[in-house]
């Protein structure tokens, strides 16, 4: 498929997405009480496999141990399909997402993992039972 057509898909599917565009600008809150709550369903290219695993887990290690408003970058392999990988992103609040993707650690990811990843879908979410988050995640304290 050339470039111009994946364009336009692209395109098409931000479009489609409404509200949920590729870098959520607005922010998601009702039971969130403010917080991003998103899970990044992305799709590597096998021949990159390994360098991007090394890639996503090193951006996870950084941003939550240097963000204090980032509460989880929690990466996750599926195991029957070893190419997809599952990210639970939490943010205390769209401030916090708007450093993050400023960051130079999570730049320097983009720029390096680019060309390894097939597919990319944002997924913004509501949190179910917000009385077990602070159980969880000691962080958001």
């Amino acid at each position: 498929m050339n470039t111009m057509i994946k364009i336009l898909l692209m395109l098409i599917t931000m479009i489609h997405m409404g509200k949920t565009a590729i870098w959520a600008k607005e922010p998601i809150q009702d039971n969130n009480n403010g917080m991003i709550v998103r899970i990044s369903e992305i799709e590597v290219y096998q021949e990159y496999l390994d360098e991007y695993l090394n890639h996503a887990a090193e951006v996870a290690q950084i941003s939550v141990e240097k963000e204090k408003d980032v509460i989880s970058i929690y990466p996750m392999q599926l195991i029957k399909h070893d190419t997809q990988i599952r990210i639970l992103e939490i943010y205390r609040n769209q401030k916090a997402y708007e450093n993050h993707i400023a960051s130079p650690h999570f730049k320097k990811y983009k720029e390096e993992t680019l060309h390894m990843v097939k597919h990319l879908d944002l997924i913004d979410t509501y949190q179910l039972c917000p009385t077990n988050f602070n159980k969880i995640f000691k962080k958001s304290d």
